[in-house]
């Protein structure tokens, strides 16, 4: 079976289930849940000591009216920080490689925090399309520029994320079928480019925690802006 570079875009199929459909049910099922036990174990402390601060750093550059969205964007950072470190194990997908579902997740959010802005305060929403001390000739042009680079930001909430996941996983794969076929050849040249394999993997671990935290940190700060 010969593999191409576009392989790595289609979901891989375990008993005739695709691990798309799993790497979404798993991350929820890894995380703490409500129960009856006044003392927890050492795995549930970590988890809430964990979700505890990814809240206070979301929420730390947003006014007090913005907390009552510390759920949602805690939830959305801890799912996409789930997905984005399972899709890096052996025979899994990664569902945020995908600019379907970066997009679904990103425009709806986005809409959100624009119409928050409308509703609480919508001259000082408006006011962000037009500098304050604007020419007057240069008004026409800054409101159009400000209106596209407004319609643009969940583009590029989804663009950045599926570009940075996408290019990782695409480089660990060309390298892994580089190794693959050297090593009857050139076993040194194949050990040589396994610690590359390596120092990458690593590199492709920390731009998962990175961009899960920056989609999240965009949101929040697209809604400071509104509320």
């Amino acid at each position: 079976m010969n593999l191409t570079i576009f392989d790595q875009f289609f979901s891989p199929q375990i008993l005739g289930i695709s691990l798309i459909t799993l790497a979404i049910i798993i991350p929820p099922m890894m995380w703490p849940s409500q129960n009856n036990r006044w003392l927890t174990n050492r795995l549930s402390t970590l988890q809430l000591w964990m979700i505890n601060t990814i809240t206070k750093q979301l929420m730390l550059p947003i006014n007090k009216p913005g907390h009552q969205w510390s759920i949602m964007l805690t939830s959305l950072m801890t799912l996409l920080l789930t997905i984005n470190l399972l899709g890096l194990l052996p025979y899994t997908f990664t569902p945020t490689t995908q600019l379907s579902m970066n997009m679904a997740l990103a425009v709806p959010l986005w809409m959100a925090t624009v119409l928050t802005g409308l509703r609480n305060q919508p001259t000082k929403s408006l006011g962000h399309l037009l500098p304050e001390g604007t020419p007057t000739l240069l008004i026409p042009a800054l409101i159009i520029i400000e209106t596209i680079s407004l319609l643009i930001r969940p583009m590029a909430l989804g663009v950045r994320l599926t570009a940075n996941l996408t290019a990782g996983h695409l480089l660990i794969q060309l390298i892994s079928t580089t190794i693959i076929t050297l090593m009857p050849t050139s076993p040194m040249l194949s050990m040589l480019t396994s610690t590359i394999l390596l120092m990458l993997t690593l590199l492709e671990l920390a731009v998962a925690l990175i961009q899960a935290y920056v989609f999240a940190l965009l949101l929040s700060l697209y809604l400071q802006e509104n509320v």
